[in-house]
């Protein structure tokens, strides 16, 4: 099935190949140099440059998908909608950068999220739900996140707390990459 969004066609099977092929690739870094990824995801959630690339990262994602979308009442308010999200954007970015790279990837946890709903929303297979489930949990976590971002941080710091914790994590992490991959390339 292919989904329409947004003038591209996105089918459920190259959806959860790329997802499943990207946290697989991230968490082999784990398994390999666990040392090192535990230090680099210690730093993320203060990472000022990492949030500016994912705030407006997701500021962008949200206004293309508010640009293609018909709001019918609304459509003379867009350009005045495009103002005010791309002065939230980067307002966010100048003066919100407290754990700003968490709320960035809150953002695009929710953005990804729907993308991921609309896309195993019309599968024939039953498998779907590994990517509806999937999509919820990072919707959930989107919204955890965002309200409260410091949890992000203790929870990343829980997860590195030893080298042999990291491998665990990101063995389990590994393998439903893989196991989503595979659904990709199968089942979908």
């Amino acid at each position: 099935m292919f989904l329409c969004w947004a003038n591209m066609a996105v089918k459920l099977s190259t959806l959860s190949i790329c997802l499943g092929l990207f946290s697989a690739a991230l968490n082999l870094i784990g398994l390999i140099s666990p040392a090192r990824f535990g230090t680099g995801l210690r730093k993320f959630p203060r990472s000022i440059p990492a949030g500016w690339v994912l705030t407006l990262a997701g500021t962008a994602w949200f206004i293309w998908i508010v640009h293609h979308e018909s709001l019918a009442d609304f459509e003379s308010l867009k350009p005045l909608l495009f103002t005010l999200f791309v002065g939230v954007g980067l307002g966010t970015c100048f003066f919100v950068q407290d754990f700003l790279a968490v709320r960035g990837l809150s953002v695009l946890l929710l953005l990804l999220g729907k993308l991921m709903v609309d896309a195993e929303r019309w599968a024939a297979s039953e498998w779907r739900l590994v990517i509806a489930v999937w999509a919820y949990a990072m919707v959930l976590c989107g919204m955890w996140f965002t309200i409260s971002p410091w949890r992000m941080r203790d929870l990343v710091y829980w997860g590195t707390a030893n080298e042999s914790r990291i491998r665990v994590t990101s063995a389990v992490r590994f393998a439903f990459g893989i196991f989503v991959a595979a659904l990709g390339f199968t089942v979908f």
